[in-house]
């Protein structure tokens, strides 16, 4: 958990030391190890500089610096005058110390109910560069207008979400979990641990027994599914596609590469791609994600992700690994550069999308593979260069989506040969639109 920003274990009744090896979490922001009954030397190490007395309050047997409000540690060969005087310390000054800061902090949290009763708090709902923190029912009520269907952004297998905006003026996504449905509890979980670039971030969250919800950062511009077959989006140009599966291609490449223990999408489609106000593609809906654990993969016997976009190993035997996110991220490419579902209806018995593209690749025909609209006619001068890069992006997928997951890249190298491929692709269209 070398990523880990904040931690809060207070109220436990832990005993023993503080783990050193905590020293090496550089980046926890946040540490609350009070009102337990721990002891020994605080270490000083890594965050341990940044943090306050109240991260260590009420451990009568804490010892560290003096900027801690705790005792100062002292060597087993001390004289026994010191022991003596440690012992009159412990048996008469800090609880005096402790009753103090009880009452203070009592006397405080009994001022701050109080305003809190007179107005509502304009910081309700966790922002980025604060501490996280649950949010209430009746918080995000308000937020979303009653949960009012104008303000509707969508559904999914798990649930609504729904549009709105903080008292700060900031919009949010606030998806909602069907509990009636068994899976939505472990989606809510799973969704929880999984966050990093290019991945939605979660905000805040409701956890409460009958209603659970995430509120996640706001994408203006939609999925990419919209973008690809909704009429009221103008069409994706090459470029425009390319950097979109470049942002996917980097977000999977984290989730496979960048975490100690591999995570595994499971669901990915171009329902959950998700574009923010500059167009960069974000990761999304991660109820099924999985977590590796010290193996390349694992099997479950349940099978929740999208047809189409699943890897056969997948189906057939409920085989979990990151090469099932490649196939997947292989046929997310076909798709955003050919504009068809691999469920399109054309697609039937031994035909698939994967087979079609194959077969035209063969013959040279990539004009029958792609987007019309990004090849509009033979004429254009710059058809040369859009079928020889095109035809390229499909031997790609298709090494993506090969029958054997043994067989298929990784997510690093996917990434590697598109960022290759879109530097290839702006010094051959030096001034052209692309």
């Amino acid at each position: 958990m070398l990523s880990l920003e904040f931690l809060d274990l207070s109220k436990n009744n832990l005993s023993g030391v503080i783990p050193k090896s905590l020293e090496t979490l550089l980046q926890l922001k946040y540490l609350n190890l009070s009102i337990n009954i721990l002891q020994g030397e605080i270490p000083t190490g890594g965050p341990f500089k940044n943090f306050s007395a109240q991260s260590f309050a009420t451990n009568a047997a804490l010892c560290g610096a003096p900027r801690l409000h705790v005792q100062p540690c002292t060597n087993s060969t001390e004289k026994p005058n010191s022991k003596k005087a440690r012992k009159y310390v412990l048996k008469y000054i800090v609880p005096g110390i402790l009753s103090a800061m009880l009452l203070g902090t009592f006397i405080t949290l009994l001022i701050v109910r109080m305003k809190r009763n007179e107005e509502v708090s304009t910081d309700t709902i966790l922002l980025p560069d604060q501490h996280w923190r649950k949010v209430s029912y009746q918080e995000l009520l308000r937020v979303t207008s009653g949960f009012n269907e104008s303000n509707l952004i969508g559904t999914g297998g798990f649930g609504s979400v729904y549009k709105g905006t903080l008292s700060n003026g900031m919009e949010v996504a606030v998806k909602v979990l069907n509990l009636q449905l068994e899976e939505a509890f472990k989606a809510f979980d799973s969704e929880c641990e999984m966050l990093s670039n290019n991945l939605i971030k979660i905000i805040n969250s409701c956890n409460e027994v009958d209603f659970k919800a995430l509120v996640l950062n706001y994408m203006p511009n939609g999925s990419l599914e919209r973008w690809l077959y909704s009429e009221k989006f103008c069409s994706l140009s090459i470029l425009e596609r390319l950097n979109i599966m470049i942002d996917v291609a980097s977000a999977l490449e984290y989730l496979h590469h960048g975490y100690p223990i591999p995570i595994v999408h499971c669901d990915l489609k171009p329902g959950n791609i998700l574009l923010d106000e500059n167009m960069v593609a974000h990761v999304a809906d991660f109820g099924i994600a999985k977590l590796l654990g010290g193996g390349d993969s694992m099997t479950q016997t349940l099978t929740l992700a999208t047809l189409g976009y699943m890897a056969p190993e997948y189906g057939r035997e409920g085989i979990v690994s990151t090469k099932g996110d490649v196939y997947s991220f292989g046929i997310v490419l076909m798709e955003i550069f050919t504009k068809r579902k691999p469920t399109d209806e054309m697609f039937v018995e031994e035909m698939n999308m994967k087979q079609w593209i194959a077969d035209l690749l063969i013959q040279d025909a990539i004009v029958d593979v792609v987007d019309a609209s990004l090849l509009e006619k033979e004429a254009d001068r710059d058809f040369v260069w859009k079928g020889d890069f095109l035809s390229s992006v499909m031997g790609l997928a298709l090494a993506c989506c090969r029958e054997s997951p043994q067989e298929r890249i990784t997510m690093r190298d996917a990434a590697a040969i598109l960022s290759k491929m879109k530097t290839k692709l702006l010094k051959d269209t030096a001034g052209d639109s692309v």
